[in-house]
């Protein structure tokens, strides 16, 4: 069986992971400060280490570095979960095995991806499409469900719940769960019930406040089937559902203009200043946990895949490039963090790519890594902006250690 060992202060996040993981055959360990972190680390062995990167930098630096220091330890890959970071700074830990780093709003569904890929294991997802929204005014929560019900994202739903009112302090608080453009059948039972369960867990909303936005006859019937659910109510007038859960002392006629301007505007300006570990789907470009994207700019396949694969070993995107003109050609529309260049190929030498790019302010750094050893070519590889140059062929450990240097010194 595999063995997981998660550090990380938050218990949401932490019991969120572990029932996911339980669910899949896999033995999690979990620690909740750094302090006994690397004793249970060499006591266990796990086969993966999932972390919390938002504390104190220099505990986490002790941490990894005596990681690094022991043998039996010293392989095991991390993957790590923060705040946003400056990439060169995520690069400097690959030395320690950190192969992936994902920035809080976690995306979850590339989450798993990444932690099966590092066990090696195919994890059982749901991925019927469906969208799910959870937002708040006041002590109102608004849960938004359209499409489909996904399994995944309900729950998920659970401890996003859990996190908006811890967060937010939201006292008191009650919940519509809106599904107006859901029709439901019979086969939807069991996924209509893990839903309503799963919004029971969070004990802090009364069932009494917990009301449905359904024009569908499905669930009321549904509902009415089931005792344990008798205190939630299915309503078609959303107005009717915010007159009970708000005091209103605007005349009748204005209760529409209430709902668009105070309810149902989402009041959350403040988020971007708050580190929330659950969401759904957030969009960042940096959502898979990948670490840096170097450009592999050789006309040898068999270069170019060498590199690759040591490069991606250590949480890299790569994209290879035959030419430079290929490459000159890609980067108005890629960003590159690193790029690493031959310089005797057909067409554009690395020469002429090293001369376009001194002259783009926004340009990557870049390795040149050729067979040329002559004094005169690696002096005018590094006249031109090159920030290394290493003789082919080299071992992989020596390839990712120069860019990890080149990387830090970026930053």
């Amino acid at each position: 069986m595999k063995q997981v060992l998660i550090i990380d202060p938050s218990k949401l996040f932490t019991d969120y992971i572990t029932e996911k993981l339980t669910s899949e055959n896999v033995k999690v360990e979990v620690t909740h400060t750094n302090r006994d972190a690397y004793t249970k680390l060499v006591t266990i062995l796990p086969d993966l280490v999932i972390m919390d990167a938002s504390g104190s930098y220099n505990e986490l630096l002790d941490f990894l570095k005596s990681k690094y220091s022991d043998p039996n330890a010293k392989s095991i890959p991390i993957i790590m979960t923060g705040p946003v970071v400056e990439k060169a700074k995520i690069a400097s830990m690959v030395r320690y095995g950190v192969i992936k780093y994902f920035p809080n709003p976690i995306r979850f569904a590339t989450f798993f991806d990444a932690i099966g890929d590092a066990l090696k294991l195919s994890f059982s997802v749901d991925t019927t499409k469906s969208i799910l929204l959870v937002h708040h005014t006041n002590n109102i929560i608004f849960v938004e469900l359209a499409q489909s019900m996904n399994r995944e994202k309900i729950a998920l739903l659970k401890y996003r719940l859990a996190e908006l009112i811890e967060t937010k302090n939201i006292q008191n608080p009650k919940l519509i769960l809106m599904m107006s453009d859901l029709m439901l059948s019979f086969v939807d039972g069991v996924n209509l019930g893990y839903l309503l369960d799963t919004i029971y867990s969070e004990t802090r909303i009364p069932h009494k406040f917990i009301k449905i936005l359904s024009f569908d006859d499905f669930i009321p019937e549904y509902l009415d089937g089931h005792p344990k659910y008798a205190e939630v109510k299915v309503v078609k007038d959303l107005r009717a559902v915010l007159n009970s859960f708000v005091s209103i002392t605007a005349q009748e006629e204005d209760v529409p203009e209430l709902i668009a301007e105070e309810i149902l505007t989402q009041q959350e300006s403040d988020d971007e200043t708050i580190d929330y570990r659950f969401n759904f789907d957030p969009q960042k470009d940096d959502a898979d946990g990948t670490v840096f994207k170097v450009a592999i700019v050789d006309d040898d396949s068999v270069v170019r895949s060498i590199l690759s694969r040591s490069l991606v070993s250590m949480g890299a995107e790569t994209i290879g490039y035959d030419s430079g003109e290929q490459f000159l050609n890609s980067i108005e529309k890629e960003h590159f963090d690193l790029a690493i260049i031959d310089i005797f190929m057909p067409g554009i030498s690395g020469f002429d790519v090293l001369t376009k790019l001194k002259a783009d302010p926004n340009a990557p750094p870049v390795i040149v890594y050729s067979q040329a050893t002559q004094r005169e070519v690696v002096i005018q590889s590094l006249s031109l902006g090159a920030k290394s140059y290493l003789v082919k062929p080299q071992k992989p450990d020596v390839i990712i250690q120069k860019a990890i240097e080149v990387l830090h010194a970026k930053s």
